[in-house]
């Protein structure tokens, strides 16, 4: 697994304010996902095959562990989707929506917008899920 610090001085480095640099696009591998710490924040990136970059919060609504960027990306019906490792639940990648709850009550991950630019991946933290 990959673990990726948003803290340090280089990678901290904003282009836009809110916007807070990850790391390059070449470290993040296909089909993987990748944890990253941004202040406090722990989040899962995640690279698809189609080229596109999404983020979620790294702990898993079901378990509470801090495992969902060592889940298996995919895709269903054109929506990408990761499944937990722990329960295996599926969530939708672009809204956090649990597409497939195991019998338990549906629950979301909370998802962050990300941009590239320049070969950067940046990642925006809105508000606070607590």
């Amino acid at each position: 697994m990959t673990i990726l610090d948003a803290t340090t001085p280089d990678a901290a480095t904003t282009a836009t304010p809110g916007w807070t640099r990850v790391c390059r696009v070449d470290d993040l591998l296909v089909e993987r996902g990748a944890a990253a710490l941004i202040g406090d924040r722990q989040i899962a990136l995640f690279r698809t095959y189609d080229g596109r970059f999404y983020a979620t919060d790294q702990i898993d609504p079901f378990s509470g562990a801090a495992i969902l960027s060592r889940g298996i990306v995919g895709d269903r019906g054109g929506v990408p989707t990761v499944a937990s490792p722990m329960y295996k639940q599926v969530f939708d990648l672009r809204t956090g929506a649990c597409l497939d709850t195991q019998g338990k009550e549906p629950l979301s991950v909370r998802v962050h917008p990300v941009s590239v630019r320049d070969g950067d991946v940046f990642v925006r933290i809105e508000g606070d899920h607590r």
